[in-house]
């Protein structure tokens, strides 16, 4: 079993920054491939950045690229979101997930292929 943790999650103004984490504890944290969700309200759930469990390769979603940055670190059982150039088409609730792969260098993408969840953190973007 794996119990994910996500903060800081809040309301900040379009163009703001927000760092999201998400704090892991049970099993081997770095044999798990991390990533992180949004579900926006009335729309389906999508992947906005995967990292590996090896932590060197990492994917975003299209809308986020150049904005967004996640990065593990495996010391300290913790995955981050970093949020910069916020918009308000970035409101939803985000979530960080954990896949247990046993290939260190892939990004897993398919949400079906985590097993474990956090609560969820909203972020909210006003105009």
């Amino acid at each position: 079993q794996v119990q994910l943790v996500e903060s800081g999650g809040g309301l900040v103004q379009a163009g703001g920054s927000l760092r999201l984490s998400c704090a892991a504890s049970g099993r081997t944290f770095s044999n798990y491939a991390m990533g992180w969700f949004r579900q926006a309200r009335g729309e389906e759930s999508e992947l906005v950045a995967g990292v590996s469990y090896s932590g060197g390769n990492i994917q975003y979603a299209d809308s986020v690229k150049g904005r967004f940055t996640i990065s593990r670190d495996n010391a300290k059982n913790t995955v981050y979101l970093q949020m910069n150039s916020l918009k308000p088409e970035d409101t939803a609730v985000y979530y960080c997930a954990a896949s247990r792969i046993y290939v260190p260098s892939m990004v897993v993408v398919s949400q079906s292929a985590y097993e474990y969840w956090g609560q969820g953190t909203q972020v909210t973007v006003s105009s």
